[in-house]
């Protein structure tokens, strides 16, 4: 069984930083690609950031030069390192991963960015 906990969500004021956490519970995780998705109020979920087994990254055009993901694969963890935060970052931020063709979500941590 997989499970995945984000942690580190929070309020900040444009210009600010956050820092995501997501630790994966399971048998899976140095050879799986993790993504973060988020989702705004009355808006549809959409992928911020990727990053492979190999460590390969990808982002969403809208952050890139402003979030960084990473992973420590012997701790089982990713992480979203969230600078130069805007009001538009505003949503319930949620770690993803696919294992087996079984897509897991974890709960989601807020991320409030006022202006």
């Amino acid at each position: 069984q997989v499970r995945l906990v984000e942690s580190g969500g929070g309020s900040v004021q444009a210009g600010g930083s956050l820092r995501l956490s997501c630790v994966v519970a399971g048998t899976m995780f140095s050879g799986n690609t993790m993504n973060w998705y988020r989702q705004a109020p009355g808006k549809q979920r959409e992928l911020v950031a990727t990053i492979t087994g190999t460590y390969n990254t990808n982002y969403k055009d809208s952050v890139k030069g402003r979030f960084t993901i990473s992973r420590n694969n012997a701790k089982k963890t990713v992480h979203l390192q969230m600078s130069s935060l805007k009001p538009e970052d505003t949503a319930v931020y949620y770690c993803h991963t696919v294992h087996y063709g079984v897509a897991y979500w974890g709960q989601g941590t807020q991320v409030t960015v006022s202006s």
